[in-house]
């Protein structure tokens, strides 16, 4: 399956995006039909903010939040659904006290933890005691395969992640690593979920599908937009696949600004080129949809 790529330059007008498939194209319909319907989701890294050497220097586009706050008030809701800490994905993404972002909602850690703006709260359920051996044994296990030169350690809170992004090959690098680290976890009651040059140990029972299905559930939604760019949404964008098996129309997009999971790419309906596609998606499909009625009231105050 190809994927229309979004390569207009920030300086003219967006173009109306093509979903390359009758489902992606219905999905939008659906969107444009019924927005006090329609849920929008995205994942952070790589879709919202451009990936870094550093996940801590992370930050989104310095158009997402705009782009967001205009969205928003003209649909049933906006979701951040991440695999970082939810706190985390809230500060590098400056979402708390945004205007116009007053019910946004961040499913972090794939949905194990939520943080909702209304009331600036995050709710969890208790740790995982997995992540604590695995954090105490990791870094002597690393350098007892050699593997320590050139990886190293993120702290997540309910994970814990290795990133070969620096090695001196990358890749090599995380496939040596893969195999190990899913044992390691496995001993621990954990999983490993791999991301792009990352391979995250974490609790199982939760991805960004189940998350997603259950929040387009609780709202009742009728249409649903996701939009990924990494071996994590791939759950993400399964559950959307069977939404639609269930009557849900829905959108996959996928935010590339390399070919490092074409897998995510082939499945798309659309593809943008990375966070400031991803951007100019969000941007034009805002200035489709009517205003909610309290702008309107507003703009006539």
């Amino acid at each position: 399956m190809g994927s229309h790529k979004d390569s207009t330059d920030d300086s003219l007008p967006t173009p109306t995006p093509t979903p390359v498939t009758q489902a992606g194209r219905d999905g939008l319909a659906a969107m444009l039909a019924r927005p006090a319907k329609t849920v929008v989701a995205l994942d952070f890294d790589g879709t919202l903010a451009p990936i870094v050497a550093d996940p801590e220097q992370a930050r989104a586009h310095p158009d997402a939040v705009p782009a967001l706050a205009a969205l928003a008030p003209r649909i049933a809701a906006v979701a951040v659904v991440t695999g970082r800490p939810a706190g985390v994905a809230v500060r590098l993404g400056g979402f708390a006290g945004a205007p116009g972002l007053a019910h946004l909602t961040v499913l972090g850690h794939y949905g194990a933890e939520r943080w909702d703006a209304v009331s600036g709260e995050v709710t969890a359920p208790a740790p995982h005691p997995g992540v604590a051996a695995v954090r105490a044994e990791l870094p002597g296990f690393l350098d007892g395969i050699g593997a320590w030169q050139g990886t190293w350690i993120e702290e997540k809170g309910r994970a814990v992640a290795v990133h070969t992004r620096r090695a001196k090959d990358p890749q090599a690098a995380f496939d040596a690593l893969r195999a190990p680290l899913t044992d390691l976890a496995t001993r621990h009651g954990l999983i490993v979920e791999p991301g792009r040059l990352v391979l995250e140990l974490r609790p199982p029972g939760m991805d960004k599908g189940r998350a997603l299905t259950e929040y387009v559930r609780e709202l009742g939604a009728e249409a649903v937009l996701y939009a990924g760019d990494d071996l994590g949404d791939l759950p993400a964008f399964a559950a959307v696949d069977k939404l639609r098996s269930d009557g849900v129309p829905g959108l996959l997009v996928c935010s590339t600004g390399s070919e490092e999971v074409a897998e995510l790419k082939e499945r798309a309906d659309l593809v943008v080129d990375g966070p400031a596609g991803l951007v100019r998606l969000l941007t034009w499909l805002a200035g489709q949809l009517p205003p909610a009625p309290d702008q309107e009231r507003n703009a006539a105050s």
